[in-house]
């Protein structure tokens, strides 16, 4: 059964928990949960130790401060230390093999996004989620596209005509190349008729560093959401164009949606929590039951708020279906886009 609850600019829903996992050296009381209840891996109650975190992106970016603010909470609910660490090198390669190769034992976990059903059509590296462990689904972000404050255009038109009368002179960035800001890229100049050249795109480490090299001049655009740009926009030092979701987001009323202005397309990023493959079943069902915890505490539904971003919370069961779903809806997306690799 689900429930939701309404916050300011957040909307969160909740679901039962589930259990996912292949089984492993473990046995698991009846009820288990955040605390452990039962849980045993190698002889060992869990968790009887720090957990890492491992963040595939820059620190500062939108899934890095929600890793965050999760952990801190999954922190909490566990009674050991979940330390969140950086590994954003190789456009989130590093990080994503790095989960992916881990002891399955419940002691290293991991930010997954959407991108891990794109990076390996579009030959950065070859970590897939058959590799991982769905643990939950925490929220949902769509793209942006945003420019510095003084920039000569002021809508998706004047950005589109200004770009293709000077094809390959913007430059766009937000993630990797092929990352999921990428395809937001990609996606948008495909319904406008435009080629992919037409916006140059440049690998960045994250959506933090993008946004500084749009200040900088070294880029143009940014792809990435609002929320991780929200600072400098309110600030006004950077303005944002479009959103690329179906309806004005609440907590940016003023900016308008891609399909208002004339281009037809949405994109967004989820952000999720899993493991290494094989991970036992009653370390998933705890580690998803802190999750639960984590994202019902006002504590966090204020920082969601806050943020200007939406919880969208799913267990593990209904994580792994997800998951599949999104592996053929981005295998559709990058086939449509020709940007794969095979």
């Amino acid at each position: 059964m689900t429930r939701a609850l309404a916050f300011g600019a957040a909307a969160l829903l909740l679901a039962a928990c589930g259990t996912s996992g292949d089984g492993g050296d473990t046995t698991a009381a009846e009820g288990g949960g955040a605390d452990g209840g039962g849980c045993e891996v190698n002889g060992e109650a869990y968790p009887s130790g720090p957990i890492e975190y491992i963040m595939p992106y820059a620190a500062g970016g939108g899934t890095d401060v929600l890793g965050r603010a999760l952990a801190q909470g999954m922190s909490d609910e566990l009674g050991v230390q979940v330390n969140v660490v950086n590994m954003p090198e190789g456009s989130a390669v590093v990080g994503k093999t790095a989960l992916a190769n881990a002891e399955p034992d419940g002691s290293t976990i991991g930010s997954v996004t959407v991108q891990t059903m794109i990076y390996p059509r579009v030959g950065l590296g070859n970590v897939t989620k058959d590799d991982l462990t769905p643990i939950s689904v925490v929220s949902t972000v769509p793209a942006g596209v945003t420019v510095r404050a003084d920039a000569p255009y002021d809508s998706i038109e004047e950005l589109l005509a200004y770009a293709e009368e000077n094809p390959g002179e913007l430059v766009g960035s937000g993630t990797g190349a092929g990352g999921v800001w990428d395809i937001a890229r990609a996606g948008m100049l495909i319904e406008a008729g435009l080629p992919l050249d037409t916006i140059r795109w440049v690998p960045s480490q994250g959506a933090a560093p993008a946004l500084q090299e749009v200040l900088a001049g070294g880029i143009d655009i940014s792809f990435a959401s609002l929320q991780e740009n929200q600072a400098m926009i309110e600030e006004g030092r950077v303005k944002a164009l479009a959103v690329m979701a179906d309806e004005r987001e609440e907590g940016f009323p003023d900016v308008p949606t891609l399909t208002e202005q004339g281009v037809d397309f949405t994109h967004s990023v989820w952000r999720g929590v899993g493991g290494p493959a094989g991970l036992p079943d009653c370390v998933v069902e705890t580690l998803d039951g802190a999750v639960a915890t984590t994202v019902e505490s006002q504590e966090f539904i204020d920082f969601m708020a806050n943020t200007n971003s939406a919880i969208t919370y799913m267990d593990a069961a209904e994580t792994a279906e997800f998951w599949e779903e999104q592996d053929q809806a981005m295998a559709e997306l990058i086939d449509q886009m020709g940007i794969g690799t095979s």
